[in-house]
């Protein structure tokens, strides 16, 4: 029996993760007495929905605006539900929503890390609608009560794995059924399949290396600053920094570091733990560091402990990682060179990265501690997508979230993020649906 006390809505799932979230979260909704719908754009979507009544769509992206329109429309969709808003398919979402003032609900990966999920109406990240105004985060922080750290959440990096390979297996294999599916991602599957073969074959030997070079960085006394690398394929690089791609931004870093750092500085670059190795960094770093003249002041870790270097670390330099919010946490002078949403005066450096080296200063720790309250309270679900308490924990706060009474019908639209769509694709002829 649904409480009284909650309205009855109709959501419509996208994509997700390679989880059991959605189906779980669709599962709980249904239960409460919602309406849920769902729409499969590949297999992998297709195996981690097990809900019946959830449509096949076999068509193009040029088509999806007019079958989307139909769906909204047929079923009086109130609430449509996605994780990150920068997939093509996803944007026609938020534009067709945006129209009819259906609210969209954004998950993503925690602002805060590794105990947090992200969700949002109408966009995430640089297209989150919270503002970068630290009088506002001050004012609505002293309403809230004081950030407290929850129980951490482990999550299951050989789960993540396999659900991983589950996913993209079974979208190969059912490509025929899918034909119109085109993947966000920058490579097949199995190129990126091969890339963490060739890593992990290797992963003895970059251990070794990591650990050496890490007691040589730990013991020795120059001022270290730290740069996080992000991942290649990641919508914060391409989408939400000028850089685009990974290898420009480790440029720009290094000829930065090599013409205004400190002469006795170091520079310190750690891989993702998530880069799958289709790229040899390490060598691109080299190859740039001696070209700028600094090789000897560069080290590259493909391993290592991440908060040990932020220890040791003068400053931190990110493009946009989540990194920055835990250097701003351990108070380092932090600058982002993308687009971030801690990136705020009084937490961030505000001026250019030549003049950061010697001019970077530490964040304000009210300020953040400020925003930090605000966004626990206005954008982070406690839970976590790769383990059983994960799971639980974000379903339980996904229902109190989607079902609070002021997110009904709102939604931001974020004209830069798919303002290519004209009114004649809003309209588009529907194609390509199949029921299952």
């Amino acid at each position: 029996m649904i409480d009284t006390e909650i309205v009855p809505r109709r959501f419509l799932f996208l994509q997700g993760l390679p989880t059991r979230f959605f189906h779980r979260l669709g599962a709980a909704l249904t239960r409460r007495g919602h309406a849920v719908h769902k729409v499969n754009f590949n297999g992998g979507d297709r195996l981690f929905w097990r809900i019946p009544g959830a449509i096949d769509y076999r068509g193009t992206l040029e088509t999806w605006p007019g079958v989307l329109t139909e769906l909204l429309d047929t079923h009086d969709i109130t609430d449509i539900v996605l994780f990150g808003d920068c997939r093509p398919l996803h944007r026609v979402a938020i534009r067709l929503a945006a129209h009819r003032a259906i609210a969209v609900h954004v998950f993503e990966e925690g602002y805060l890390r590794p105990s947090w999920i992200t969700h949002e109406l109408g966009g995430v990240n640089a297209f989150s609608s919270l503002p970068r105004d630290p009088d506002w985060y001050r004012r609505e922080a002293a309403n809230l009560p004081p950030w407290e750290k929850e129980r951490p959440i482990a999550g299951s990096f050989a789960r993540r794995s396999i659900e991983d390979v589950l996913y993209n297996v079974t979208t190969v294999a059912l490509s025929w059924w899918f034909a119109g599916y085109r993947t966000h991602r920058p490579w097949h599957p199995f190129v990126e399949y091969a890339g963490w073969l060739g890593k992990f074959a290797r992963s003895p030997f970059i251990k070794r290396r990591a650990e050496r070079l890490m007691r040589g960085v730990m013991s020795s006394r120059e001022p270290v600053y730290l740069f996080p690398l992000q991942l290649d394929c990641d919508t914060q690089i391409r989408e939400h920094s000028s850089f685009k791609r990974l290898e420009p931004a480790i440029d720009h870093v290094i000829t930065s570091f090599a013409r205004h750092a400190p002469k006795d500085a170091q520079l310190v670059l750690k891989e993702h733990p998530l880069d799958n190795g289709l790229n040899d960094w390490r060598r691109i770093v080299e190859r740039i560091a001696t070209a700028r003249g600094v090789a000897a002041r560069i080290t590259y870790l493909e391993d290592g402990d991440l908060m040990a270097l932020l220890k040791r670390a003068r400053a931190v330099v990110t493009i946009n990682s989540t990194v920055g919010t835990v250097a701003l946490g351990q108070g380092l002078p932090t600058i982002a060179l993308g687009k971030a949403i801690y990136d705020i005066p009084g937490l961030t450096y505000q001026g250019e990265l030549d003049a950061f080296w010697r001019e970077g200063t530490a964040p304000d720790p009210s300020l953040f501690e400020a925003f930090r309250s605000v966004i626990g309270a206005k954008t982070l679900i406690y839970g976590g997508f790769f383990s059983e308490q994960g799971l639980d924990a974000a379903i339980e706060g996904s229902i109190a979230k989607l079902e609070a009474a002021d997110t009904f019908g709102r939604v931001s639209l974020q004209p830069s993020a798919d303002s290519s769509l004209s009114d004649e694709e809003l309209g588009a002829v529907p194609a390509g649906v199949r029921s299952v």
